[in-house]
């Protein structure tokens, strides 16, 4: 009991099992630890697990963001909408395109862009002939954004969609799975070791457009094509590759990938399990009117990549306090996000604070607390005691 009280717990964690470990054991021992088989056994069975056409995994999701980017021919000047409520890598990947970048306020309950808001800033931005060429809505904590509203929306205005579904690969929106492509042109997926499976580092871009596709494959291999024409192939040999674009060294390396494809067995069973956590939580928190955690839509299933509270409290600095006494118990905590617009590098684009009040309130209530695969019962009882515990005492 001793022994339990004094282990450390953390926000997120993989979970690594012998499978995972027997699956990179393989590449170690053959002879291709990168541009091998298994990036490309990697990327269809993503393929498969999301109903799209076409995956193009890379080094991580900030890359494949920018990889969206510049498929979608993002460039100097235009205009590129997000979320406030994310991290710094979602505006990054425009910006690197040269775009310039505004914000889209959040609804309080889900963390997610407000559609109401969306629709007036939208409105407005048509008066004022400044509509955005591109919007990445962010699925935040791993539930889906209203993607179905957002990409009618896109008809009626003009612009293409990103989906930053960094957290949220096994999640669900009007039954649909995330990665589908059904509302959006590209989806962007994370296999950061904290988010629902990883590969280490790593991410993936997919859509439904063989073209993004192929702009994609291309600029990871810093721009270079070695898929020619026969008759090129023939005349010269299969040495022979031209430099078509200027490029990056994205790609994703086999030991990655490998790691990837045995996570990715194991996709369902770990929605399941994160859910069945947030449902204790749910049900701990229900009777403590100080504590709020996010809300999840009837239409949606979350992946709970993140399972994130509010603490409501006219109390100064309560969450940070909170935070240093559930450091002292060993209990490790973390805040997703601070908003772009409090960003030093960001203050370059003037984004208004007014017009971003819901996003400000959040950041100063909300805490993420731990959840992933194998938190055991004994220690989210032991989470759930400390922060009622101190909220208690606190008011």
């Amino acid at each position: 009991m001793k022994k339990e009280r004094n282990k450390a717990i953390f926000y997120g964690k993989q979970y690594i099992d012998n499978e995972d470990i027997k699956s990179v054991t393989n590449v170690l021992r053959s002879n291709f630890l990168t541009q091998g088989p298994y990036v490309e056994k990697f990327e269809n069975k993503l393929k498969k697990k999301t109903h799209v056409n076409y995956a193009v995994s890379a080094n991580s999701a900030t890359s494949c963001l920018m990889l969206a980017c510049r498929a979608l021919g993002i460039k100097k000047n235009d205009l590129v909408w997000t979320s406030p409520n994310t991290f710094v890598s979602t505006a990054n990947a425009a910006v690197h395109c040269g775009a310039k970048i505004d914000l889209v306020d959040i609804d309080l309950e889900t963390g997610n862009i407000s559609i109401e808001l969306l629709k007036k800033k939208l409105l407005l931005a048509k008066k004022k002939n400044k509509l955005p060429k591109l919007i990445m809505p962010v699925h935040f904590a791993g539930q889906p954004t209203e993607q179905k509203e957002i990409w009618k929306l896109s008809k009626k205005y003009g612009f293409k969609i990103i989906e930053d579904a960094s957290h949220s690969i096994g999640a669900k929106h009007y039954n649909e799975v995330v990665g589908s492509c059904k509302w959006s042109d590209i989806v962007v997926m994370s296999f950061h070791p904290v988010k629902p499976i990883t590969t280490g580092e790593g991410g993936v871009a997919l859509t439904n457009n063989k073209s993004f596709a192929n702009t994609m494959k291309l600029l990871r291999t810093h721009g270079i094509e070695k898929n020619l024409s026969r008759k090129i192939k023939d005349n010269i040999g299969d040495w022979y590759y031209e430099h078509r674009e200027l490029g990056y060294n994205f790609r994703l390396s086999d030991i990655h990938a490998s790691l990837g494809t045995s996570q990715l067995k194991k996709l369902k069973f770990f929605t399941a399990e994160r859910n069945k956590l947030a449902k204790k939580y749910n049900k701990i928190f229900s009777k403590i009117k100080n504590i709020v955690p996010l809300t999840v839509k009837k239409y949606n299933i979350s992946s709970y990549h993140l399972y994130v509270i509010r603490i409501i409290s006219n109390k100064f600095n309560i969450r940070n306090k909170l935070i240093k006494f559930l450091k002292t118990k060993k209990i490790y905590l973390n805040i997703h996000y601070i908003p772009i617009q409090h960003h030093p590098y960001y203050k370059r684009f003037k984004l208004n604070k007014s017009l971003l009040k819901n996003s400000e309130i959040y950041f100063n209530q909300a805490l993420s607390i731990p959840l992933y695969v194998g938190l055991s019962h004994k220690e989210q009882l032991r989470i759930s005691n400390c922060i009622i515990n101190f909220i208690n005492k606190s008011n």
